[in-house]
């Protein structure tokens, strides 16, 4: 008989539990799974860890390519301003590209510039949507709805509604984002 001991690491950016509600990840997996979880934040929550990313990453690429490129102040601000929707990858492929490039700095602002697309939801006749697309649009509604009601009840105070809603305040402040809503604006004093 041969024995043998493994450990499965598995990672993912989704929620899982809001996977597991919409049917979308199998609940008993995710119990086999979920012994020890390990959160890790994305880069944009993280954003002290950048400028110390980025010397990692240019000591590495430097040494790999025989290069002695440096980071510009400038340059060190404008990575910790960036979004890095990719994450430590993004970053690490960008320090990459100024190392080997020749022009590496000017392919870095690039980055920078570069446009942010957003894509405009075009409402399809109810016919064509699924179930659970109608589900999903009802429960981001009401998503919707319920945080601008917690965010009226409480004068706007973010801290407070990211305490009764049960959420982190990041989570908080992606939400309001992502629900497009926009606190009262004061009249002038």
């Amino acid at each position: 008989m041969l024995t043998v001991d493994t450990q499965v690491i598995a990672a993912t950016n989704r929620n899982l539990d809001e996977a597991i509600s919409r049917g979308e990840f199998r609940e008993d997996l995710y119990y086999r799974l979920n012994v020890v979880e390990i959160r890790v934040p994305p880069l944009r929550e993280r954003r002290e860890e950048i400028p110390i990313l980025a010397s990692y990453f240019l000591a590495k690429f430097n040494a790999q390519y025989d290069r002695q490129k440096r980071l510009s102040p400038e340059i060190l601000v404008r990575l910790c301003e960036h979004s890095w929707s990719g994450n430590v990858r993004e970053l690490e492929n960008a320090i990459r590209r100024l190392v080997v490039l020749a022009d590496g700095e000017r392919a870095i602002e690039g980055l920078f510039k570069r446009p942010r697309y957003t894509t405009i939801e075009v409402p399809r006749p109810l016919i064509s949507e699924s179930l659970r697309e109608i589900a999903r649009r009802g429960a981001r509604e009401a998503e919707r709805k319920a945080l601008a009601e917690v965010l009226e009840r409480v004068g706007w105070n973010r801290a407070e509604a990211a305490r009764i809603l049960k959420v982190s305040y990041k989570t908080l402040l992606n939400k309001i984002c992502e629900c497009g809503l926009r606190p009262p604006s004061r009249p002038d004093r």
